[in-house]
């Protein structure tokens, strides 16, 4: 689900097929809200057309997320990329959240933590002004055989360990974890994680980071309230959104692609005032209808037209003009 990733064949994505395969628990699914919500919210991209466009503007958003390859500093492709979304990010007084993922060029082997270290404690000086990180994104997404790897749970700890020792006073969120349709996988990866954490010595992390595209996907949102428990603290849905298209195999249940799409987003938005310990909220992403991969959840089409989606998205930032936008019918 990023540009990077958008090479990958179908075959390539099948863990997350199965973590949007549709749900067979009984468990309520319904958000209750709460007086006391408070959440930001933003949008995660990676181009840069996002921060010239009007609509974008005239949502006053004042945070973005960005996933940058974690050898960026060292790969003048990756650092070309990174370098003008980020300056196109400040220049619309964004507050950057940056998420480390695998190598562009070296997306099969993971980096060792000397490594992993070295490569981002470049990418931390050459972008002084950023002050948020992720040490890896969808760490417990899993590998698939020749095209990507993801970190163990132990690993995760030793990124997140190593980007703390770099980035001294920034804010370095906790795991960034992906739900899963059984979200047993999911938890064991956090209990691991935070063992890890523990022996290791390191101060817990007091923010986490969720995807919880599986849950409200489904309009269900126990997946999401398992995941906050367990993590604890503060949790922010770093990624999250209502997805158009996934290779036609996501179930149609409730509406056809951009309805079901529109009615998740505004249901995503509930769920996160629902629930106390989420403080923001990153739709995930702006531009949609071009990736190979077949992986749409964007706010616009492949046009820059808007669709239901960002209609829902205006609204409930009390945007102005809402109301006189033609949604796209693609």
């Amino acid at each position: 689900m990023r540009p990077f990733r958008r090479l990958l064949p179908i075959a390539a994505l099948a863990l997350l097929f199965a973590a949007l395969a549709p749900s067979a628990t009984g468990r309520s699914a319904g958000p209750r809200a709460h007086a006391a919500a408070s959440y930001l919210t933003g949008i995660g991209d990676e181009q840069t057309e996002m921060f010239s466009n009007p609509l974008w503007q005239q949502l006053h958003t004042k945070i973005v997320r960005y996933i940058a390859p974690y050898d960026a500093a060292v790969r003048p492709d990756s650092l070309a990329k990174a370098r003008a979304w980020i300056y196109a990010a400040k220049a619309q007084h964004q507050q950057v959240l940056v998420a480390f993922y695998h190598s562009e060029h070296t997306a099969m082997r993971m980096p060792s933590v000397a490594a992993y270290q070295h490569d981002v404690q470049k990418f931390v000086k050459l972008f002084p002004g950023v002050r948020q990180y992720q040490s890896w994104d969808e760490a417990n997404r899993g590998n698939v055989r020749g095209y990507f790897s993801s970190p163990s749970a132990v690993a995760a700890a030793e990124y997140y360990q190593a980007l703390k020792r770099v980035c001294l006073g920034c804010t370095v969120i906790g795991l960034d974890i992906l739900d899963q349709y059984d979200v047993s996988s999911t938890l064991s990866y956090i209990y691991e994680f935070k063992r890890e954490i523990g022996r290791l010595g390191t101060v817990m992390p007091s923010i986490w980071g969720l995807h919880n595209y599986s849950d409200v996907n489904r309009l269900e949102s126990w997946r999401t309230r398992e995941i906050v428990q367990v993590l604890g603290g503060q949790v922010w849905l770093t990624e999250t959104g209502g997805i158009v298209q996934f290779d036609g195999s996501f179930p149609n249940r409730h509406g056809s692609g951009l309805t079901r799409a529109a009615k998740v987003l505004k249901y995503m938005f509930a769920v996160a005032g629902s629930i106390p310990q989420i403080k923001r909220l990153y739709i995930y992403d702006w531009k949609g209808g071009v990736t190979s991969t077949r992986f749409d959840a964007g706010l616009m089409n492949a046009r820059y037209r808007p669709r239901d989606g960002y209609v829902v998205v205006c609204r409930e930032l009390r945007a102005a003009h809402c109301a006189n936008i033609k949604p796209a019918k693609n």
